[in-house]
């Protein structure tokens, strides 16, 4: 075998190393605390799936919005006041809707590198050796399924557009008076930004907006909102963990209002 033929073979191997990664930083602490983060929130909404107490004076818990069942809904909870699965259904509200919300999550392009490093080690960093044998990436089941997030999207822009609406409503009293402003209005208001701002710096939203136009010049106001999008997007990773953050504050603040755990003069 000549030279060239040698260092060509070579050159076409991969790397023999023996050892999973030869990173001698804390490569392992981003996975983990991941892991600590969607372990913990899957904890609570599993939870809160099953909590009746949605309704605190005008407060409504983002994990049961909307709530359509009017068996399990108390009046002031009901979207527009209305209860389309009746009294027939009798089952957590939370249980209706909550498929959506996280189905739009999960399928989502920064949750999937979040579980992919930090649940399936796949890999669990970078430059760091993954356990599985083999690679068939996203397509065949159940990763196939990934490509409903756009789906998702849309019911995902609803929802977002349900808690503005019930942050809003946080603005009445009991009685249904406008004007009172509690420490549980500045929490839900600032849980709908941050859930708007992670739904619409989502890559689907960018693709929507103007992913596709050729010529930008023809299209200025769908350009315009494509870079105002593209800046959210810039931030997906923040307002993701952000927005999960701010719902679950916002849900467990109103649950523990309407327990009477928490009664501040100014709740």
């Amino acid at each position: 075998m000549t030279q060239t033929t040698a260092e060509s073979a070579t050159r076409k191997q991969r790397a023999q190393i023996r050892v999973r990664t030869l990173r001698t930083d804390r490569w392992w602490l981003a996975p983990a605390l991941t892991f600590a983060g969607l372990f913990l929130f899957l904890i609570y909404g599993f939870w809160a799936m099953f909590d009746l107490s949605v309704l605190a004076g005008s407060y409504i818990a983002p994990f049961s919005s909307p709530c359509l069942a009017a068996a399990t809904c108390p009046e002031g909870a009901r979207l527009f006041g209305f209860a389309p699965f009746g009294d027939w259904y009798t089952l957590p509200p939370g249980l209706l809707i909550l498929a959506f919300p996280g189905g739009f999550r999960f399928t989502c392009y920064y949750y999937r590198k979040s579980y992919y490093r930090s649940w399936w080690l796949s890999p669990p960093a970078c430059a760091v050796a993954e356990p599985h044998s083999k690679y068939t990436g996203e397509t065949r089941l159940p990763l196939i399924l990934q490509n409903v997030h756009r789906y998702f999207f849309y019911v995902a822009v609803v929802i977002g557009l349900i808690l503005t609406y019930d942050a809003v409503l946080s603005f009445r009293d009991e009685n249904g008076n406008w004007g009172h402003v509690g420490l549980g209005s500045i929490i839900l208001v600032v849980n709908a930004v941050l859930v708007l701002c992670y739904t619409f710096g989502c890559h689907s939203c960018r693709h929507i907006t103007a992913g596709r136009l050729n010529h930008f010049s023809k299209h200025p106001l769908r350009y315009k909102m494509w870079t105002l999008i593209s800046k959210l997007n810039a931030r997906h990773q923040q307002f993701a963990w952000a927005s999960m953050a701010s719902i679950v504050i916002a849900d467990l603040y109103v649950r523990l209002v309407a327990k009477g755990v928490i009664n501040f003069p100014f709740a």
